[in-house]
């Protein structure tokens, strides 16, 4: 009997293998071999169409010694997350506000809302921008229809920055779901108390508001961070890096010597660096978020 059981109870458990088994092959074959081969890469000269031949640190090396390029990209690489992330974060907390009110068929407009983050990093999305933006786009026909000059929105520099910053910060529908799901936990009491104590509206969002939904937005600080930082799409496909390489982001950068000059081993190197980067920004996040993230349970990270 007892027998019986154990051979029931392994017979559980290989079916339990069996139905993980295409997520854990999947991991195993598309995640973990590329992240650990990626890895072992960008310590090696590897030309694409020859053998990789070790060379130790000196891809690491050539990026932070010798490449101009490295450090331009890291440059528009940080402006772009620090237009990007606050600019969407607040966007996305100002919907949420706004649609966490009794208002007349709330459920389409946030379904309207919600629309553009289902294609966050779509190819055909940024076609549509660069479309809306290029010199003879809808955005200057509307300014010449109104009697205002054009703007060379691809033209130069800091508007090309821009308006990629300003398709990435359109799509602020998953942070608004989340800032709207956070909004509705906060107790209503805590509301009447304040208004008891004259506390204003701005006082209640600052003081009652921010720190019971603090978690979600140190959440999504991080999330969209590492959004931001991984940037690639909009670079390609609106402005192609340019002009004069204002727009070259890192995740430009990588694709270039991956998938033009075939230099997978420096390429690799670029992707830990890019890695390195959220690693440590996640790092000094959730040092600096001890004491000012409210828990429930008064605990913190």
């Amino acid at each position: 009997m007892r027998l019986k059981k154990i051979k029931k109870y392994r017979k559980k458990d290989y079916m339990g293998l069996v139905y993980i088994a295409p997520w854990l092959i999947g991991f195993l074959l598309l995640q973990l071999y590329p992240f650990l081969s990626s890895l072992y890469y960008s310590f090696t000269d590897y030309q694409f169409f020859n053998d990789p031949s070790w060379i130790g640190i000196q891809n690491y090396k050539k990026l932070f010694t010798t490449d101009p390029e490295f450090y331009n990209s890291l440059k528009v690489t940080i402006v772009y997350t620090l237009y990007t992330v606050p600019g969407k974060l607040i966007m996305a907390l100002f919907i949420a506000v706004l649609l966490n009110q009794n208002l007349k068929h709330i459920g389409v407009i946030r379904t309207i809302y919600y629309l553009p983050s289902l294609f966050s990093g779509s190819v055909a999305v940024a076609i549509l921008w660069k479309l809306l933006f290029m010199d003879e786009g809808t955005i200057n026909s509307l300014l010449t229809s109104i009697h205002l000059p054009k703007v060379q929105w691809l033209g130069t520099t800091s508007t090309a920055l821009v308006t990629i910053c300003l398709l990435e910060i359109w799509q602020f529908g998953s942070s608004m779901v989340m800032f709207l799901a956070a909004l509705k936990q906060v107790p209503v009491s805590l509301y009447e108390a304040a208004s008891l104590d004259g506390a204003g509206a701005v006082k209640k969002f600052f003081h009652i508001t921010i720190p019971q939904i603090s978690p979600i937005i140190f959440f999504n600080i991080i999330m969209q961070s590492i959004t931001a930082l991984q940037n690639f799409t909009s670079s390609f496909v609106v402005t192609g890096g340019g002009p004069n390489k204002g727009t070259y982001v890192l995740g430009m950068k990588l694709y270039t010597d991956a998938f033009t000059y075939f230099k997978m081993g420096y390429a690799s190197a670029t992707s830990w660096v890019i890695f390195g980067m959220i690693l440590v920004i996640t790092l000094l996040l959730f040092r600096f978020s001890s004491g000012k993230v409210y828990y429930e349970d008064g605990g913190d990270f």
